[in-house]
Formats: structure tokens, C-alpha cells, sequence
């Protein structure tokens, strides 16, 4: 629509341009004729008033045509959509949570038989205090130092850093907010890999941390195994024993609720164990650097890989 009013406009300057010099080159010379007659300057302003009036007019005509069609394709091509592509449904995210993509493959929350209600809420990232970041960072770099000196093979075995997107994913396909400090841990250290892989645990057969990934199956999988009850919808699994003679790994979960950790017993059940994430990873970094005994068990190197060895009975 711009265009059209500058053409119309420019076409209107150089009409009005060009019947000035036409009527400049029909005047006698000025000099010969010095002298003008009143009627004759009269009736040369009346014929540029109707040449700037017609002008006018071609303008305002020129406008017209311009908006009105302008606005009938604009209203006809919002409604329109071309052949073969679906329209995109508006996003339900404000502008502070940003949409973020499903990872490939991700199965969907069973709608029954489990011992979590299955929700379904937009995908949403959020913030992490920036003081419990830190906080998790700092034990984290002290488990790392001591991991590389000391068992370097239980050390490569840490995984890279996790995305908050995934983890913003896997809470909306959970319905459930995993606490701060697990989703600190997790953007340093996205769980473990391989055989010996290291795990915040202390079992004796070892154990390893779970990925964002990982935490969301292990969630949906110990829900429906539990929908007899005995399962909460908040105990989020984040540990796993790896020891390849169990018929099943055992579990050590974090609650959303309350925030505290709980351990998979021997013969089953949850316990209370520690009263946040960010507790364990300090404890553990306090064993590892000290060689203290932890929950009964020394933190032990064999051939560059980390065990947790029970402590020798006093002799009495």
C-alpha cells in the first residue's frame, strides 16, 4: 500500500511539474512584455487552481483504490491456507516458558493402571536458585577432583551435561517438579555410563545415577509396578543399583514433596535415609576426600574403579 501512495504522490508532482513548464513555454518573454493584464493573471491562477484541484482529486482517488483493496486481500489471505499444510496450533507457553520439543521416541504417560494419576500439562522451564546451583556445583567439582586422582575409570564414566529442556520435558510428561538440587546435578552431570559407573549410592555391588531420561522411565515403570499402592506419585527414582545378579535394581528416590531421600531396602519398602540431594552429594564428597566410613561402608579404589567396602567389625 506504501508504494501506491509514493507512485501516486510522485506521479502527482511531475504532472503538476510538467504543466508549469507547459505553461511556463506558452508566456510571452517577459522582457517584450514586462506588462500583464489583470484579467489575464486572473484566468492563469483560476487554471491552476483547477490543475492543482483535479490533481487533488487524482490523489485522493489513487488513496482509495489502495486501501480498500489492500484490506480485502489482506482479510481473504488470512483465511486462506495453502493446499497441503495443516495450520500450527498456538502455542499454550508465555513467553517466559519456552516451548521445547519431546526427544524422539519419548513414549506417553499411560492413562491407567498405575499408581500415579496421569496428568498432562504444558512444557515449561524453570528457573533454579541460583544459591542451590552453586551450592551443587561446588560438591560436585570436589567429587570430580578426587574421582580424576584417585579412580580415574569410575571418573570417565560421567556423563556430560543434561539439558533443561529434557528436564522441563520429563517433569511435564511426570506431572511432577523434581527439587532444585537434583536439577542442578543433572545439568552438570546427565547420570552415568558403562560398567563401572559411578553413582551417588553405597551399596556394596554398586550403583549408578540415573539420567534425565532414565528418571522419567524408572518413574513410570515403578508406578505401574506399585498400583496396588505402596508408590508415590512425588518419589522421584534418581539411583540405581547395578549389580548384575538382582533379579531388579533397587532405587533410591528423592521426594518431591518433601524434599528428602528415601532407600529401597533389602526386602523392599522405602526408607528415610537423607534430608535432601544436595546433603548426599556433600556427604559423599566428605567420604571420598576424608576416606570417612558413610551409612557403614569406606570408599575403596580397586584398579582405578570406586567401591564401597563395609567397614571390618571391631575385635573385641
Amino acid at each position: 500500500m506504501l508504494k501506491l501512495v509514493r507512485l501516486a504522490l510522485t506521479a502527482a508532482v511531475l504532472t503538476a511539474i510538467a504543466i508549469r513548464l507547459r505553461r511556463r513555454a506558452r508566456l510571452p518573454d517577459r522582457r517584450t512584455e514586462p506588462s500583464r493584464t489583470p484579467r489575464g493573471g486572473s484566468v492563469g491562477h483560476a487554471r491552476m487552481g483547477l490543475v492543482w484541484a483535479g490533481i487533488a482529486a487524482l490523489v485522493a482517488l489513487v488513496l482509495t483504490v489502495a486501501l480498500i483493496p489492500g484490506q480485502t486481500l489482506g482479510a481473504a489471505s488470512a483465511q486462506r491456507t495453502p493446499v497441503g499444510v495443516t495450520p500450527s496450533p498456538q502455542s499454550s507457553l508465555t513467553p517466559s516458558q519456552p516451548a521445547v520439543t519431546p526427544p524422539a521416541g519419548t513414549p506417553t504417560p499411560e492413562a491407567g493402571g498405575s499408581a500415579c494419576p496421569a496428568v498432562s500439562r504444558p512444557v515449561a522451564v524453570r528457573p533454579i536458585d541460583p544459591v542451590v546451583r552453586r551450592a551443587v556445583n561446588r560438591q560436585w567439582r570436589r567429587v570430580e577432583r578426587w574421582l580424576r586422582a584417585n579412580a580415574p575409570r569410575t571418573y570417565r564414566t560421567l556423563a556430560g551435561p543434561g539439558r533443561a529442556g529434557t528436564i522441563a520435558v520429563a517433569e511435564a510428561q511426570m506431572g511432577v517438579d523434581l527439587p532444585d538440587d537434583l536439577r542442578a546435578s543433572l545439568l552438570r552431570h546427565n547420570g552415568s555410563r558403562g560398567r563401572w559407573a559411578f553413582g551417588l549410592g553405597f551399596w556394596a555391588d554398586g550403583s549408578a545415577n540415573l539420567g534425565i531420561r532414565q528418571i522419567r522411565d524408572a518413574w513410570r515403570l515403578l508406578c505401574g509396578r506399585s498400583a496396588a499402592g505402596g508408590w508415590e506419585g512425588t518419589w522421584i527414582p534418581f539411583l540405581a543399583t547395578t549389580d548384575p545378579a538382582a533379579a531388579a535394581p533397587s532405587y533410591a528416590v528423592a521426594d518431591a514433596a518433601g524434599g528428602g531421600l528415601l532407600w529401597e531396602g533389602e526386602e523392599g519398602g522405602m526408607s528415610p535415609r537423607m534430608p535432601s540431594y544436595y546433603t548426599l552429594v556433600r556427604a559423599v564428597a566428605d567420604a571420598l576426600e576424608h576416606g570417612t566410613p558413610l551409612d557403614g561402608r569406606r570408599p575403596v579404589v580397586v584398579r582405578g574403579v570406586l567401591r564401597w567396602q563395609a567397614e571390618s567389625p571391631p575385635r573385641g
